[in-house]
This record gives C-alpha cells, structure tokens and sequence, in this order.
C-alpha cells in the first residue's frame, strides 16, 4: 500500500511538473508572409530610429524658424557703479530688464532656416525607405526559411532512403551479389546527405533566429510558416523602372535636398550684404543709487524704448570668401545629386537583368525537375520489370530529388530578384500589404 501510494505520488508530481512546462512553452507564432512583414515594420528599431531623425530634423528648422519670431528677455540685478552709470557691457545698471528682439529681414539665416526645412523634408521622406528596408529582409529571410524546411524534408526523405539502401547492400554483399564498392558509394550518398542536412539545419537556425528578433519573438518560440504564393508582377519598360525609382529613391531625394539646402545658403550669403533688420524693444527699472541724477537733469525709474533697428554692412572682408564657399558647395551637390541618380539608374537596370536571369533559370531548373521525374518513372517501370537494379533506382530517386532543391533555389532566388527590383522602384509596400 505504501509503495502503491509513492507511485501515485510520483506520477502526480511529474504530471505537475509536465503541465507547468507546458504552461511556460511559448505558444507556436503562425505566421503568413504578410503578416510577418507588418509586424515586422511595427516592431522595427531602424523604423523608430527613422522617425526620431526625421523629428530631430524638423525640430531643427524650428529653431531656425524661431529667429524670425517674437523673443523676450528678462533678469534683474544689482551693480554698484562709481562715476559715471555704466553696467559692463556697455548698458546702464538696472534692478530689473525686459528686452524684445524679433528678425524681420535677416537673408542670411533666412537662407539657413530654409535649408534645413528641405533637409526635414528628405528625411521625412527617409521613412519609407528604411520601411521598404525592413520589408525587404523579412520577406527574403521568411522566404528563404521556408525553402530551407522544404529542402530539410527532402534530405531527410533522401537519408531514409540511403539507410534503406545501404542495409540492402550490406545483405547483397554478404549473399555474394554485389561488389563491396557498392557499400562504399552508399556510404558516400549517405554522409553527403548528412552534411546537407548539418548545413540546412544551421542556416535555419539562424533564419529562425533573424526572424523571432525582427518581429519581436520571445527566444526559441516555434515558427509556423504558411505557403504562399506571390503574384509580383515587374513586367514594365525599364526606362518606367528607372523613372520610378529615381522618383522613390531616399539617396536622391536627399542629394537633391542637400543640393537645394546649399542653393538657399548661396542666396542667403549673397544677400547677407543687404540690410538687416530687427525689431527692437527694452524696458528697464532703475535705481538712483547709481547716481543717475548726478550726470542727468531728470531722472526715471521706469524707461521704456521701442522701434526698428537696421544693420547695413559697408565693407565685409569675409563676405567674398563665404560666397565662394557656397558656390562650391552648390557645385560638390550638384555633381552628388547626378552621380545618385546615375547611380539608381544602373542598379535598375542591373535588378531588371537578374529578373530576367533568374526567370530563365527557374524554367529550366523546373524542366529539369520534371525531367528527372520523368526519368523516375522510366526507372521504376524498368525496375518492376526485372530490368534495373535497386541502386540504379536508388540514384534516380536521389537524383529526382536534387532537381527539386535546385528548382527551390531558383525559384527564391527569383522571387528575392523581383522584390528588390520592387523596393528600388517603391512598390514593395504595395505588393507585401
């Protein structure tokens, strides 16, 4: 009875410790590649990081906006002075201060503040690239884990085969009807398997590990992947890819901004030899222990000004120097903004050629597949027939099988092609979502 009753014990014990660790496991995430890719972008650092520079940008060109904007200063103190009232600084000594400033023509920080509004501009526009971005790897990484699992089942579909094989063989050697060369070439087909294997399961590790960090998955959470099959259509006139994609392109849209930002700098240092003119405004409370009364005939303690106050430059040494600056600088975006959009164009036409290599390569590495199955069929007639032995029928299911993965690799391989050619041209977003 006692030992009956430990028994009971221990199988409640581990059904307690079996169903906690079932409560702990993380449930299996099933994911769709569409699905993946938007919780891919809501989860992204690089799309948060995107957002922040596109606020930091266009908080700088409030701050350059803010020049042209009401200012009001104020403070007080206290200053002892013997002689004549004077504070350091050039202004009279007063407990209390209020001073008004406002830019009203001002062509050189004009030219400033409107640089940066089209640096703002840019990198606002920078947030759907790097969005394309995260598109772009979680589709390839998504894609290129499902057809490592659909290889893995192949190879281990392959390695039983082997086994089944090679223990034939064995049993044909000993019987005397087959040449231990025989057991050496299985050997050889197996531990080839095995290392695809090895490899395959080290490249979906880490796929899976990629994609658990890019959607924000706990550590080891299963994946499930479902099959799907794109519709990418990328059958338009490369001159239209090439326009599109100059269009979308974050590098030339900020070549171009930073090409923009240097031609307000130039009008604005060519007109820093204008006037300038500010609005002006003080108040200020005195104190006659300065002895204000003793050098003025009247005295206030309240003293208020108020007016427009314009600076005209006569002779500026460094103006010259500054306008040759900018003008430089005008020419280095120039040449910058040129070389992007040359740059987009042949990376265009580049991806467009690998569109069209990577779609012949899938019709043939699919004709052969079907070849080889074909040619499987063939072999297992002859088989049933007496007329092929075993290993021969072996090699073409082994064979057979290799066409398959071979027509997986080119068919990723073709895919990945077109959505990049889709993110260069900015229509990922459209045929992902």
């Amino acid at each position: 009875m006692q030992s009956l009753r430990r028994g009971l014990l221990a199988i409640a014990a581990v059904a307690l410790i079996s169903s906690a660790s079932a409560q702990q496991a993380p449930p299996v995430a099933r994911l769709t590649l569409r699905s993946a890719v938007e919780q891919a972008v809501r989860n992204s650092r690089d799309v948060q990081l995107a957002k922040l520079e596109a606020t930091l940008a266009d908080k700088t060109a409030s701050v350059d906006r803010s020049v042209f904007g009401p200012n009001l200063y104020t403070g007080s103190g206290f200053a002892y002075s013997s002689g004549f009232p004077l504070a350091p600084g050039g202004g009279v000594p007063a407990l209390f201060e209020l001073s008004y400033q406002q830019s009203v023509f001002n062509p050189l920080a004009k030219g400033t503040q409107r640089a940066d509004e089209a640096r703002s501009r840019a990198q606002k526009e920078n947030i759907d690239t790097v969005r394309d971005a995260v598109m772009m790897r979680t589709a390839t990484i998504y894609l290129e884990l499902a057809k490592v699992r659909h290889s893995l089942e192949l190879l281990h579909r392959e390695h039983d085969e082997t086994q089944k094989l090679g223990e034939l063989i064995r049993d044909r050697i000993a019987a005397g009807y087959e040449l231990p060369i025989e057991r050496t070439k299985a050997d050889f087909k197996s531990a080839r398997i095995d290392q695809f294997i090895i490899d395959d399961e080290a490249r979906q590790d880490s796929l899976e590990n990629d994609l658990r960090d890019l959607l924000g998955l706990v550590p080891d959470q299963p994946l499930e992947l479902a099959a799907e099959d794109l519709p990418l259509s990328v059958d338009q006139p490369v001159a239209m890819l090439v326009a599109q994609a100059i269009s979308h392109s974050s590098d030339v849209r900020q070549a171009e901004a930073e090409q923009q930002a240097k031609l307000e700098i130039l009008k604005g240092t060519k007109r820093s030899r204008w006037p300038t003119l500010d609005l002006v405004g003080d108040y200020s409370v005195l104190s006659n222990t300065n002895h204000f009364t003793t050098y003025f005939n009247h005295f206030s303690r309240n003293n208020v000004n108020f007016g427009i106050q314009a600076k005209v430059p006569i002779y500026v040494s460094s103006a010259s120097a500054r306008i040759a600056e900018a003008n430089a600088n005008v020419s280095v975006a120039e040449v910058e903004a040129k070389a992007k959009r040359s740059e987009v164009e042949r990376k265009v036409r580049g991806q467009a050629f690998m569109v069209h290599r990577w779609e012949q390569a899938c019709v043939v590495a699919r004709l052969d597949r079907d070849l080889a199955q074909e040619n499987l069929k063939v072999q297992q007639a002859k088989f049933d027939q007496g007329r092929l032995t075993l290993s021969e029928l072996e090699q073409a299911h082994l064979e057979e099988s290799d066409k398959w993965r071979a027509f997986l690799d080119a068919d990723y391989q073709r895919t990945v092609a077109k959505l990049a050619l889709l993110q260069l041209t900015g229509q990922i977003g459209t045929a992902l979502q």
